[in-house]
């Protein structure tokens, strides 16, 4: 029977249910409507039904709650809190089971996965605020080195124009102080050399900032004189800068070229030691002339700084009279060297292939070389300190073309020159001997291809036939000379 009235149930309460729902229907169709209509917009309803539920939340205030009604609200929100409490304890749990899976790991090779339980962790990397470097802020201390560059350059301009005022002004200074002297004793000064005919200009020609030239002809015995001032190079900023470390001193160079029959045959300098050390080792004409080392003056009352190269002593004696002498000891700080010779060459020439096949041109020149005082701190007044030197150059040019060598000292002055040639032949021997091989080579080669360019068969034979007979006959003659020669030592 219980079972009965436990089906009994449910058929009762779908009987009860039968006549709401057949109500409900009947309600939807009350105007008339087709059942097919309906069909075709099924979801009209359900937007009518959102419509209404807007307009209601709109216009109807809110309903009081009844008090039938609270008790049934208190038990839903206890249902409610005992769903929550389920769910925060399957939350718990899941949590529990996450640990377990995570402990299940190795820490070392999983890293991180220790830090996700810890609270507030974050899965991405904290934000790192770094400093904006100096470098790269809008301040001067970040264009030091453009400041540094520009001052530098600055300074650099403004020494090169001081410094090239300096030396023009000095150089001009020495050429007023010295222009009567060279005005009466050359008829052409300051030629330039720009036109044919020789024109004197009267002024200084400039090579470059720190170097001006001047050039004098027109006198007795002598071709020309040619001036160099060779001053420091102030307009040079790092030129400056290193004679701070090492000082140096202007330089007045003066080459006086003469004529083949105004000198006789020797070489002679005197200078500072140290100057004549260089000059020996480096010259030409010293080197081969005045083997000896570097004698004193002494003898002849100079300074001690200063000393003699000589080809033979009959030749110190007549350069070295009492006013000369009187114009060295004057001067001697101020001379750094006086060369005389008739083999003037300049430096040795040091070829990339070897010596020289010939010996090198040779002048009769006289060269002077002096240094301006001060040690670079030059003043006006230093360069017509000068004038009193370019007076001994005049008077040497007249010296020199006085002074002649007595037999003895013009023969030994002839062996001493052939000597100096035989020894250069003997060097450049086998170097000749090569080029004269070189040549016969290149010019059997030439007449080799003068008969191969031949289109003439019969020509082309008869010209080889000629150049055979000349090589028979230059044979013979070579063995003619071989057995002549041992007849001879015979």
């Amino acid at each position: 029977m219980r079972a009965v009235h436990l089906l009994l149930v449910p058929v009762l309460l779908l009987l009860l249910a039968l006549p709401y729902t057949r109500g409900r229907y009947n309600d939807d169709f009350d105007d008339g409507e087709d059942i097919a209509d309906f069909d075709d917009n099924d979801f009209a309803e359900f937007e009518d039904m959102n419509e209404e539920g807007v307009a209601e939340t709109e216009t109807a205030p809110p309903p009081r709650a009844s008090p039938s009604s609270l008790p049934e609200e208190e038990e839903d929100e206890d249902e409610a809190t005992v769903e929550l409490e389920e769910e925060q304890d399957g939350f718990e749990e899941s949590d529990n089971n996450d640990q377990d899976m995570y402990s299940k790991y190795d820490q070392e090779e999983f890293e991180g996965i220790g830090d996700m339980d810890k609270p507030g962790h974050s899965m991405k990397d904290p934000l790192i605020i770094h400093k904006v470097p100096a470098h790269l802020q809008n301040s001067w201390e970040s264009y030091y080195m453009e400041i540094l560059m520009v001052t530098g350059l600055l300074a650099y301009i403004m020494n090169y124009i001081i410094g090239k005022n300096k030396n023009s002004r000095l150089a001009h200074t020495w050429f007023n102080s010295h222009r009567e002297l060279l005005e009466s004793n050359f008829a052409l000064v300051g030629d330039d050399g720009t036109s044919k005919d020789a024109v004197s200009t009267g002024k200084l020609n400039q090579e470059n900032e720190h170097i001006y030239n001047l050039w004098c002809s027109g006198r007795v015995c002598c071709e020309g004189m040619l001036i160099q001032l060779k001053f420091l190079k102030r307009q040079d900023l790092l030129n400056v800068l290193a004679r701070m470390m090492r000082p140096a001193c202007d330089q007045v160079q003066i080459k006086v070229t003469l004529n083949d029959d105004d000198m006789d045959t020797f070489v002679f300098a005197v200078g500072t030691k140290k100057a004549m050390a260089k000059m020996q080792k480096d010259m030409q004409d010293l080197s081969e002339f005045c083997s000896d080392k570097p004698k004193s003056g002494a003898k002849y009352g100079l300074p001690e700084s200063l000393a003699i190269l000589t080809e033979m002593g009959e030749v110190t004696d007549g350069v070295m009279d009492s006013k000369m002498v009187h114009f060295i000891t004057s001067h001697a700080d101020k001379i750094e060297s006086i060369h005389l010779s008739d083999q003037f060459s300049g430096p040795k020439v040091m070829q990339e292939e070897g010596q020289p096949l010939k010996l090198p041109e040779t002048k009769k020149t006289l060269q002077f070389t002096f240094n301006v005082p001060g040690m670079g701190n030059t003043s006006p007044k230093d360069m017509d300190s000068l004038l009193p030197l370019m007076n001994m150059v005049i008077y040497s040019i007249d010296k020199v073309k006085k002074l002649r060598l007595n037999r003895e000292g013009k023969q030994k002055a002839d062996r001493n020159r052939a000597r100096v040639e035989e020894n250069f032949l003997k060097q450049t021997h086998s170097q000749r001997q090569e080029a004269a091989q070189t040549r016969r080579e290149e010019k059997k080669r030439a007449e080799k291809e003068r008969i191969m360019s031949e289109e003439d068969p019969d020509r082309q034979r008869r010209l080889e036939e000629a150049a055979q007979r000349r090589e028979q006959k230059k044979i013979e003659k070579k063995q003619m000379k071989m057995k002549q020669i041992k007849v001879k030592a015979m």
